[in-house]
């Protein structure tokens, strides 16, 4: 082995562990919101699916006009999600055959987002002011994110194909923050006040008075309010949830919560690379001094150390894990020192055809 490719396996090692450093940490840290966060409350009941908000949103993020304008609102027979170029769609529904009803879909800006949990290298995060906000510059364009939403919001530029990134609503944060906008230019553009921006508490104690007002109305519940360990954006509906597109499987607990588990072993499996790779270099760096009997012993003896080593952060993470995951622990320990073998056979083969050639 060189040390130049030594070093290049090293490197990888080196990645790997601290990529899921980042993943154990993202998954065992709760974003458990922060008081005072702001958020928007969407009543159903009150919008007459007009499109205002979609064209508010796309005149603040500069987005390209869509093929077909805003005030065409044949687009709504049509069922949408959110795009690249779409950070918000309303949609209709007919539930039970009667009525419409119109729903708008965005990111839900959750208190404990998954997006973030999945995030190894914390591209997402929650901010103070309850908006989750996206760093494109550190995105490594891994998709983790849209497979871990449990509402389907993140979306990929596929056709970037040299700095492709990750898209979604992020509450007009930085306008807001910078002062360009005192509230997200979706709310702005609502004609019937069936968006309401404000302190997340604030708009729960209005969803509740509405529901009060007007009991035969609403629906009895406040999505987002608990679901998914709750949510930024609040909705309030005459018609089952279910029936206008949104999730009434998700309980109570927030995605990182129920990843945490998981993810609390993900480090621990490539840490004993490095480990193993050391003990291989130190002996290539012999190989002109030592002979084939003394290579195979070396390659033994590190891989011995290695097992060693990996027996002692077995322990140590026994001591730490729980009883339901010391089963997983003790599989991705196993796991590894398999594959820490085989990578010393594979070595001392290529120390043999070296000597062979």
């Amino acid at each position: 082995m060189k040390r130049r490719n030594f070093l290049g396996l090293m490197g990888a090692a080196g990645v790997s562990a601290a990529f899921a450093t980042k993943a154990q940490a993202a998954g065992n840290v709760h974003f458990k919101g922060y008081p005072g966060s702001k958020g928007v409350l969407f009543d159903a009941v009150r919008c007459i699916g007009c499109r205002k908000c979609e064209e508010g949103c796309n005149a603040v993020n500069n987005q390209p006009a869509p093929e077909k304008p805003f005030d065409d609102l044949t687009v709504l027979d049509t069922w949408r999600r959110t795009q690249n170029e779409a950070f918000t769609v309303v949609n209709k529904y007919q539930p039970g055959g009667g009525a419409s009803v119109f729903n708008k879909i965005q990111c839900m800006h959750c208190l404990e987002p998954s997006c973030a949990s999945a995030c190894f290298v914390a591209a997402f995060k929650k901010q103070p002011s309850g908006a989750v906000t996206y760093d494109e510059s550190v995105c490594v364009g891994c998709r983790y994110c849209m497979v871990a939403c449990p509402f389907e919001i993140p979306t990929f530029t596929y056709n970037d194909p040299i700095t492709p990134k990750v898209l979604k609503c992020d509450l007009c944060e930085a306008n807001i923050q910078a002062g360009r906008l005192t509230i997200p230019g979706c709310v702005s553009k609502c004609p019937k006040e069936a968006l309401v921006y404000g302190e997340r508490k604030e708009l729960i104690k209005i969803a509740h008075s509405r529901i009060a007002a007007a009991p035969d109305s609403y629906v009895d519940h406040i999505y987002g309010e608990h679901e998914m360990g709750g949510t930024s954006w609040l909705y309030l509906s005459g018609a089952p949830f279910s029936q206008i597109g949104m999730r009434e499987d998700l309980g109570v607990k927030s995605g990182p919560e129920l990843t945490s588990g998981a993810l609390s072993v993900v480090a621990m499996v490539p840490a004993l690379w490095p480990l193993l790779l050391a003990g291989l270099y130190g002996v290539t760096k012999r190989t002109d001094k030592i002979n084939k009997k003394e290579k195979a012993e070396a390659v033994a003896e590190a891989v011995a150390a290695t097992q060693e080593k990996a027996q002692a952060e077995l322990k140590a993470a026994m001591e730490r894990a729980s009883a339901d995951k010391e089963a997983t622990v003790k599989r991705e320990v196993a796991k590894a020192l398999e594959e820490a073998a085989k990578a010393a056979e594979v070595a001392e083969q290529g120390e043999k055809e070296e000597e062979g050639a």
